[in-house]
């Protein structure tokens, strides 16, 4: 496994590997590895004979006052874990390099990327959109796995691939979750035992919001129960529970299921006199 930081040497070797014909498949990641991401590699190997994963805390999706000091970094044992699995070589960038003084383009996606998480983080997807395209600019992948637990993310890079013309297989991995039914988050690491706690009672109250729309209740009595049940838990505050179509993200006409449809939540979970917001979702 090479582990390199200078888009020359990125370049020069997967030209390499190109010039083998090998496909390329490529995870992006900002570190902090669980299980979760272990389970997007084990699945870029089925769609390609060389795996790349990128590691960078990317800092135009961090809006002030944001996490981006705090973020969890722990490339040592990222690498062990990415070695481990096969991974044929880990790019890390150096955020001067990646953004240099001159740089001055941005990178807006309609339509999907608007509100949800845009209502609470207004930048959010203009800094995904735009390191993503530089990140599939210098790997350069035949193939490229996102996780559907930032599903609006998924749905917002799949609308950037279409629309600028990149001819990359965009591959969504289903949620990753624990024992308990928590999806897997770096930022999973922050919870004490209460915290941890009281966080794995999302995904019980999301699940119980999609059973009763399944059974015929309206979208809006739903999730107006699950913001309810979330707070009566103790989750300091709710952004959202929507109910979206699938693909395009928009509302669901008439108030009722009429099809496949995808349950939206983020809420703020008190864990040691500070907050974590979580984001989840569920197929319905």
């Amino acid at each position: 496994m090479k582990i390199v930081r200078t888009e020359r040497d990125l370049r020069n070797t997967v030209w390499g590997w190109r010039g083998s014909g090998d496909r390329i498949t490529f995870v992006p990641t900002m570190g902090a590895l669980h299980e979760g991401h272990l389970t997007l590699v084990r699945l870029a190997k089925k769609y390609g004979e060389r795996i790349v994963v990128s590691i960078f805390v990317n800092p135009t999706q961090f809006a002030p006052g944001e996490d981006l000091d705090a973020y969890p970094r722990t490339e040592t044992e990222d690498a062990r874990l990415l070695e481990a699995e096969g991974v044929d070589l880990i790019y890390v960038p150096d955020p001067q390099t990646m953004y240099d003084v001159h740089h001055a383009t941005t990178v807006k996606v309609g339509g999907v990327a608007q509100g949800l998480e845009t209502d609470y983080r207004p930048t959010f997807f203009d800094g995904v959109a735009l390191v993503v395209t530089k990140l599939f600019n210098r790997v350069q992948p035949d193939t490229a796995i996102f996780g559907e637990k930032d599903y609006q993310q998924l749905a917002t890079i799949r609308r950037l691939v279409e629309d600028l013309d990149m001819s990359i297989n965009i591959i969504g991995a289903p949620i990753a979750r624990d024992g308990h039914g928590l999806a897997l988050s770096s930022r999973n690491a922050y919870f004490d035992a209460d915290g941890l706690t009281l966080a794995r009672k999302l995904n019980i109250i999301m699940k119980k919001c999609a059973s009763d729309m399944r059974e015929g209740q309206h979208v809006d009595v739903a999730t107006d129960e699950a913001k309810r049940a979330l707070l009566e838990a103790g989750f300091s505050s709710v952004d959202y529970v929507e109910v979206r179509s699938p693909n395009s993200l928009t509302v669901l006409e008439g108030g009722y299921l009429n099809g496949p449809a995808r349950v939206l939540v983020a809420a703020h979970c008190p864990n040691q006199g500070n907050s974590v917001r979580l984001i989840d979702n569920f197929a319905v």
